[in-house]
């Protein structure tokens, strides 16, 4: 039987993800979660093979979330599902530690299969991203600005980008003012951009947000 853990904050994607997953003889879904720390705390109290995490909840960054886990539930498979672009976070998250990255667009087939690969103890990782994954790896990183970013001037990019203040920002990562301004100012300069309008604009160009944070 392969144990499965639920992390993300929609009630209906958590139900759905339940039933699907459900009806595969040999798959049963032992806990779910809402937010970052309650991922933490489930999988720290509920044995299971894999965690299906979520890009975007409240609470700890996912990049967090997903290196806590690695460090201490090592034998636990994370696959992260996103409603982000393919490349926004993957190669980031499979560094990080994750057996596998879905986007929620793909078909129900290939999330049992990526479940069951990575249970098995194998990876399931998009073709195209397993090139992207390879250029990173081989320091051929791309040519898109956004991938010279840290994961944490990531993080501030894309909530900086949704319209957030650097106070707003900071709440949501759990940092000092500050420490996000610090990182603010990393990448405005390595992007050459000039303000908080231009990493609006950029993150739009780029359709880095999920449609719910537009």
């Amino acid at each position: 039987m392969i144990r499965i853990l639920i992390a993300d904050d929609h009630a209906v994607v958590r139900a759905g993800f339940r039933e699907l997953l459900g009806q595969r003889a040999g798959l049963q879904v032992v806990g779910e979660a809402e937010t970052g720390d309650d991922a933490l705390a489930l999988v720290a109290t509920t044995p299971a093979e894999v965690l299906l995490l979520d890009v975007s909840m409240p609470g700890p960054p996912f990049l967090d979330v997903l290196r806590h886990v690695r460090a201490t539930v090592p034998q636990l498979k994370v696959l992260v599902l996103t409603m982000h672009p393919e490349d926004q976070f993957a190669v980031r998250a499979l560094k990080s530690g994750a057996a596998g990255y879905l986007t929620k667009s793909r078909t129900p087939e290939e999330l049992l299969e990526a479940v069951t690969r990575v249970a098995r103890g194998g990876r399931y990782i998009p073709r195209a991203i397993a090139e992207r994954l390879a250029d990173a790896l081989s320091g051929d990183v791309g040519t898109l600005m956004h991938e010279h970013l840290s994961n944490r001037e990531m993080e501030v990019l894309l909530l900086l980008g949704a319209g957030n203040t650097v106070t707003e920002a900071a709440k949501v990562l759990r940092r000092s003012v500050k420490t996000v301004s610090t990182f603010r100012g990393r990448l405005l300069h390595k992007m050459g951009f000039s303000n908080n309008a231009d990493i609006v604009q950029y993150v739009m160009r780029h359709h880095l947000l999920k449609p719910e944070s537009m």
